[in-house]
């Protein structure tokens, strides 16, 4: 792959990155301590005596973060291919698959350019 392409995939990637790292700010923070962690944000419940509808109101909120836990856990895996991918441009092995070193289809890296392995070897998985 020439280097006009792989910088037109550094682009999309690093858009992709930013996208979906708006995403996670508007439920989750970053965990100040795994760079590539976010953390859903928990809610927050009023101290002292609940009315009914106030219980109800909380276990809407408890039942939202819960909605919002595999979301994030998604959200966090995309990021760190995305990642990845762009390391490997940096360290010039884009394109190469992570498990046998050989040539990920070019086709399949303009679709995906956070794939991470030849399609021999993502059938095997």
């Amino acid at each position: 792959m020439d280097k006009k392409n792989i910088e037109n995939l550094r682009k999309k990637l690093e858009k992709e990155k930013i996208l979906i790292e708006e995403q996670l700010k508007n439920f989750a923070q970053k965990d100040k301590k795994n760079k590539d962690d976010w953390d859903t944000k928990y809610p927050e419940f009023n101290e002292g005596g609940f009315s009914s509808q106030q219980l109800e109101e909380e276990a809407d909120e408890v039942e939202e973060y819960l909605n919002l836990l595999p979301i994030e856990h998604n959200l966090e895996l995309k990021l760190k291919k995305i990642n990845s991918a762009i390391e490997r441009i940096k360290n010039n092995t884009f394109g190469k698959c992570l498990k046998c070193g050989g040539k990920i289809n070019e086709k399949k890296i303009k679709l995906y350019p956070e794939t991470e392995y030849c399609n021999k070897c993502q059938n095997k998985i």
